[in-house]
Order: structure tokens, then sequence, then C-alpha cells
């Protein structure tokens, strides 16, 4: 556990002296700006900011009184002239993370929070968690669907039990992107049902779309089905040409659960509790039904939750959980690949090494 109450430095097993409740920040950006505002609220301080752009991290240091002398524009230069912190935010491309992750597990930093995607590589996965593991730096990747109000609610009502056993997880969306937000509800399937996809069958709709974080990022629309090896299923359908929305149907054994996720809205319905011995053909059977609403959520609040889980050790989106992530987005594009074959994740059927354009 990393305390609060930790002294003004504290010495890793690697021996290096690290900052305590000291926070440094790699990119500047809008999720940088979420990632700095949600460590200043649970305390910490943010000390060293780095970023390519002078004026964007001029800007977040102002905001944040953080010392000129401490803003870099190059992270080894940056990690040199401090040494390591209590925990170091990857808040940059995907394309840049494993190379960032290293270097904070070099310095030995005590804990890293990298932004999702984890890596542009299953292979590059594969070192963060290696540097990590050699360093002991504790690595957690930004996926915050468990501390959202809409999955954490979902949670409930099947723990409930009225509803039975969760069957499938289907996403109705606008175009949001495999990797960009889609990578989320691989997340939140884990979450919802303790088990990740074994298999996946992906198609591609449209061309590929440029992600406005630059020229060379790229993301996928289409139809994506995961399924886990117990049959649970995860559908993505966010087309193309599908423009707005996020909503969620949650199918069970007796009922099911449909979440307007921008609105804020949840409707559950169960079957009676005195028919849920009729066969699953018996659709039609009395229920129940009710309506939750819940707060939107915003970037700071489920960030500052998985900040806090990683710097107390427990329950947040591990480095292993990223690769499995990442994973199966590989593994899904291998699918489309293939006139959208099931592709088993982790196979032969993807190369781990194979590079992907996200952003």
């Amino acid at each position: 556990m990393l305390s609060s109450n930790s002294s003004e430095n504290y010495e890793n097993p690697c021996g290096a002296a690290v900052n305590s409740k000291s926070v440094y920040l790699v990119g500047a950006g809008r999720m940088g700006r979420a990632h700095a505002q949600a460590a200043v609220d649970l305390g910490m301080s943010l000390k060293a900011i780095c970023d390519t752009r002078k004026e964007v991290r001029d800007n977040l240091a102002d905001d944040f009184g953080v010392a000129k002398s401490n803003c870099f524009s190059d992270a080894q230069e940056m990690f040199d002239s401090l040494g390591g912190a209590e925990l170091v935010i990857v808040a940059t491309t995907a394309d840049t993370h494993c190379e960032l992750v290293c270097l904070a597990a070099s310095s030995s930093s005590k804990a890293v929070l990298c932004e999702k995607p984890m890596a542009v590589s299953v292979e590059q996965c594969d070192r963060m968690i290696d540097a990590c593991e050699k360093s002991g730096t504790a690595l957690a990747v930004n996926h915050q669907m468990r501390f959202m109000p809409q999955y954490a609610l979902v949670k409930k009502e099947l723990e409930r039990g009225e509803l039975g056993l969760l069957a499938s997880m289907n996403v109705v969306a606008g175009c949001f992107g495999l990797a960009m937000n889609g990578s989320h509800y691989i997340e939140a399937f884990n979450y919802l049902t303790g088990t990740w996809p074994s298999r996946v069958s992906g198609h591609f709709t449209g061309e590929p779309f440029q992600n406005p974080r630059g020229p060379r990022y790229f993301d996928q629309a289409g139809e994506f089905l995961f399924i886990s090896e117990n049959g649970q299923r995860l559908k993505l359908s966010i087309g193309h040409d599908q423009g707005h929305g996020m909503t969620s149907m949650y199918a069970t054994q007796f009922g099911h659960v449909f979440v307007d996720e921008l609105q804020g809205e949840m409707i559950v319905t169960a079957r009676l509790l005195e028919h849920q011995s009729q066969p699953m053909t018996r659709y039609g059977m009395p229920w129940d039904r009710k309506t939750i609403a819940f707060p939107q959520a915003d970037n700071v609040g489920p960030t500052r939750e998985v900040m806090s889980a990683l710097l107390q050790g427990e329950n947040y989106p591990s480095g292993g959980n990223g690769k499995k992530i990442v994973a199966s987005l590989a593994a899904a594009y291998a699918s489309a690949q293939k006139s959208s074959v099931l592709v088993s994740i982790g196979s032969n059927d993807n190369s781990d090494d194979q590079v992907f354009p996200w952003a």
C-alpha cells in the first residue's frame, strides 16, 4: 500500500530515492489536465510536467503551480534531473506509452498510471509489464468503467439475483472507435462477468477514420462479437454510419437492463420470481420494471478512483488487464481481415508484434 503518510523520501527495493507524494505528468493535453486535477484532489503534489509543446505545458504549470524549472520537453531529462516519483502519469498517445512506462520504471518510480489503449502492440504490453515487474513499479491502465455509476449500478442489479446470470452485453453507439472506446467495454465486460473474451469475430464498416489527435492515428468502426469461454457475449455495434449515443443492453436469464449512458437513465425489467422456473422460450412472462437515474460521469472523477485504487494497491485495472484488452483488439483486427471468422484471442492467428495506428 502506498500510504499518503509516508516519509519525505521512500527507498524502494532498487535502492533509489523516490519523491514522496509527488506526481510527474507526461502529456499535458485534455486527459493530462484531468489526471492533474485528480492527483491534486487526492492531496498529491504535481511536481513536474513533460510535454513537447511548450505552450501547453506552461499553461498547465501556471494553473497547477508547477515551477517552470520542473517543466520538460523530454521525459528522460525529467527523470535524470528529478529521479523517480511516487506516481508517474502517462497521458500521451498510445504509440509512446511503451517507451515512457519503461522509462518511469527504470527511474524506480513507485507507480505508473498509463492512459489507454495500453500500447499499440501486444509485444509492447509485455515489455511494459516486464519493466515494471523488474523494478517493483505498480502499473495501472486508465480503464475506468468499474468506477463509473452506470456499470457499478448494473453490477449491483446483477448481484441482487433477480435477473439471473448475464448472458450478453450489447452496446449500440455512435462511431466512437474500437480502440478508443471499445477497449473500455472489454474491461467493463470483465468487471461485470469476471471473465475475459476468448474468441472474437470482427467486421469493419467504412474506411479507417482519422483520430483528431493527429494524421497518423486511425481507428476502426464496425460490428464486433467477443465471446468468453463460458459463452457470455459482448457485442459492439459502432458502425461508421452511426452518429449518436452510447447505449447498452444487458440481457440476462430473467430480464434485461437498458442503459442510456449519455442521458443517465437505466431501465431494469425482470420476470416475477414465481415465473423464473419457466423455460427461456417463455419470453413474455409477467415482469417488474423500474427506472434508475444516475449522474453523468466526467473525466476527473473516475480517473481519481483509478488513481486512488492504484495507490492503495487494490482493485485497479492492471497492466495484465491492459494487455488482455490489447490482445482482444488485435484479434478483432485479425478476424476482420479474414472475413469475420472467429479468432482465438492470444493465438497464433494474430501476431503479437503487429503495430496498430491507435492514438
